[in-house]
């Protein structure tokens, strides 16, 4: 029977104080990234670029039609109805521009609402319009997670 003098491989202590590292380095990358921080920056700067892209379509409405705001837009602020909704009640419905796309070609909804059943109505956007005596429109999303996102225009 041959001995052999040295032995080739890894002790077991090597390799758990080795994979011990590695999980200590991983959880201090992950503190670091902060994935949660991150997707809720991407939903807020999603509903951002909403909130401005349906105050930006009523402005456009509102430059075709002499200045006058379409007819549902109230003075408190209420949900509004998603696009081709099977019903708009008790919400805004802005299907003046949605109508052959000449404005938007669909409301956006919030990115939260769908998925998580977040909007307080299933027919609503998650998203929120009203217009002031002087007819200035404010959109908001009251859903964002960060900060207040609220556009008047």
């Amino acid at each position: 029977m041959k001995k052999f003098a040295s032995q080739r491989g890894f002790t077991l202590i090597e390799i758990l104080i080795v994979i011990g590292i590695i999980a200590i380095l991983a959880a201090v990358v992950i503190v670091a990234i902060n994935p949660a921080k991150q997707f809720a920056d991407a939903n807020d700067s999603q509903r951002s670029s909403n909130v401005n892209t349906i105050l930006n379509a009523v402005g456009q409405y509102m430059v075709d039609n002499r200045g006058d705001v379409p007819a549902t837009i109230t003075a408190s602020a209420t949900e509004v109805c998603a696009t081709n909704a099977a019903s708009c009640s008790g919400l805004i419905d802005l299907s003046v521009l949605t109508d052959n796309e000449t404005y938007i070609g669909n409301i956006p909804v919030d990115p939260s609402c769908p998925a998580t059943g977040y909007c307080t109505n299933a027919n609503g956007t998650g998203y929120t319009i009203m217009k002031t005596a002087n007819d200035r429109i404010t959109v908001t999303a009251p859903l964002a997670q960060n900060a207040s996102i609220s556009v008047t225009r």
